[in-house]
């Protein structure tokens, strides 16, 4: 399988591209990435160097790999921070074209906006562009809650008002909707959820919660990469959100030993394929 990865990229750390790479092609795919900033390290840092890439720039590298008449061979496009508004135009041509080229490709966004406690950090003009164009064109869409609420005006305190946004996110055309963190209202601070919903029901998934002195930044990047990585293995969504819980929950648990400020993807790379433990996810289709 090949995947079409239109991300951001840094050189130092691990985020965007940097951090979602390594896991699909440790699960067994091809990976032809395509990034839309180059930079010295992620934002998360409050200081960086490097460019945006230009949008006709992301537009010509995509356009070169169809001349090389590629795009049928194409199982996925996964895209993730943009870097400015207009890259997202070329991010749905590429959809455009790949869907075209073979039918049965899907297209799984990660619609990086922000998160609690930083707000916002994509430039103008971006989550409008999510909201109103990008979702609607989604098969898989992997927000974390606070995008999860901004993409769908809901608030999201508890298990039903999490599923509602869900099904809202649904409704625009996604099949999927994988909300990559949850923590709601009166319930273990020490635990912390993922929630996935498809057609075929609702599951809920629930692991310890690391706390570290400083966020991590790129673990949403592999989350969605290794989510797509096994559904396109196995086209069961329940099975990849209990994988996806065992190897986040692993390589948080490397990077929380070692005191790392960047994700410990290389030493954690076994996990990542087979989690040392197990998390089972719970149905939760009828709870609303």
């Amino acid at each position: 399988m090949n995947i079409l990865s239109i991300q951001s990229h840094v050189a130092y750390g691990h985020a965007g591209n940097s951090s979602a790479i390594f896991p699909l092609q440790r699960m067994g795919l091809e990976v032809w990435p395509v990034h839309t900033v180059m930079f010295s390290n992620h934002t998360g840092h409050g200081a960086w160097r490097g460019p945006v890439i230009a949008a006709d720039t992301v537009r010509d590298v995509i356009t070169g790999i169809e001349e090389r008449g590629a795009l049928p061979n194409c199982s996925a496009v996964l895209s993730g921070y943009m870097g400015s508004a207009d890259i997202g135009d070329v991010i749905l041509e590429a959809v455009e074209k790949v869907k075209a080229a073979n039918p049965e490709a899907i297209y799984c966004c990660d619609p990086v906006i922000g998160d609690y406690g930083r707000g916002v950090f994509v430039r103008e003009g971006i989550p409008e562009f999510f909201r109103d164009n990008v979702i609607t064109h989604a098969d898989i869409l992997t927000p974390n809650q606070f995008e999860l609420e901004l993409l769908t005006g809901q608030a999201v305190t508890n298990l039903d008002s999490a599923l509602s946004a869900a099904h809202a996110l649904r409704e625009t055309g996604a099949d999927i909707v994988l909300v990559t963190s949850l923590e709601r209202e009166n319930t273990d601070p020490t635990k912390i959820e993922m929630l996935a919903v498809s057609n075929d029901g609702a599951w809920l998934v629930e692991t310890p919660k690391l706390v570290f002195p400083i966020p991590l930044n790129g673990s949403g990047d592999a989350t969605t990469a290794l989510f797509l990585a096994h559904y396109l293995k196995h086209r069961n969504v329940r099975s990849a959100l209990e994988h996806i819980a065992g190897a986040i929950y692993a390589l948080f648990e490397t990077t929380w030993r070692a005191e790392s400020r960047e994700l410990t993807l290389i030493a954690a790379q076994d996990f990542l394929v087979a989690p040392p433990k197990t998390f089972t996810a719970v149905d939760v289709t009828d709870i609303r």
